[in-house]
């Protein structure tokens, strides 16, 4: 896994902020009173909100120092729980889990099979995962961070080879969502002009961290100045949907085990 992308919330990155919480809201209606986990937890922002409504929520991540943060962060919360562990294997019994969430995490990892087949073992059965992850094909740039961006026809054949039957929705945007993200893009290929041959897609992904931090925040920053709702885009502009699949923003797993 690359070191690391964590969750940022100075206001520039809003739009990004809300479209990862927007699945932790989906959760948490599927968590209530159930033994949950959720996978690469980071500081446990999202975690922390599943709690709310679990019966109990274990964060997962990699990081032992992000863990401890995590700790102490949410110290007060007695149904709340971290563990550091690199994924796959998952750090919990066989059938001993009622939901699994992994947001924006898959797309991080190289052993994407293994870690759903870890997710089978640990679920009970009627238990449900959830996923969230970045749909390639609206991809613009390399993500340094990310070893491998799905489709959803690789999402559908790899999930349906572990768990047999799943259901597939995208996660996509209102008109002012739209728009932030037509912005983006237009930003994006502007820089994209400077590397006509696709070097980028070429190196180790390590040289691309420091220019893609520095590029994103640079241009997170800008479309903050031009587009007026950046700062005013909610969850509750993002929805799921079935139709159009390959021009929504994110791919979004759910599974029932049987």
């Amino acid at each position: 896994m690359f070191d690391r992308e964590r969750p940022s919330f100075e206001d520039s990155n809003n739009v990004t902020v809300k479209r990862c919480f927007f699945a932790y809201e989906i959760a948490s209606e599927i968590v209530k009173d159930k033994i949950t986990a959720d996978i690469g937890c980071a500081d446990g922002y999202g975690t922390q909100y599943l709690a709310g409504f679990s019966k109990h929520t274990t964060g997962v991540d990699y990081s032992a120092v992000t863990v401890e943060e995590a700790r102490a962060k949410h110290k007060d919360r007695k149904n709340l729980s971290f563990i550091s562990s690199s994924v796959p294997p998952l750090p919990f019994d066989d059938a001993s889990l009622e939901v699994i969430t992994a947001f924006q995490f898959i797309e991080h990892i190289h052993e994407r099979k293994a870690f759903m087949q870890e997710v089978k073992r640990v679920l009970k059965p009627g238990g449900i995962f959830l996923c969230s992850s970045p749909n390639n094909l609206m991809s613009i740039a390399r993500n340094p961070f990310h070893v491998h961006e799905y489709t959803f026809k690789e999402m559908e054949a790899e999930a349906k080879s572990v768990f047999g039957e799943i259901e597939l929705m995208g996660v996509q945007g209102n008109a002012k969502v739209n728009k932030y993200y037509e912005d983006n893009s237009k930003w994006a290929k502007k820089i994209l002009r400077l590397d006509p041959l696709g070097i980028h897609k070429l190196v180790p992904a390590s040289w691309l961290v420091w220019p893609y931090n520095f590029l994103t925040s640079m241009m997170r920053k800008d479309l903050k100045q031009v587009n007026k709702d950046t700062l005013a885009i909610e969850t509750s502009d993002f929805f799921l949907t079935k139709e159009s699949l390959d021009s929504t923003w994110d791919i979004f797993l759910k599974v029932t085990k049987k």
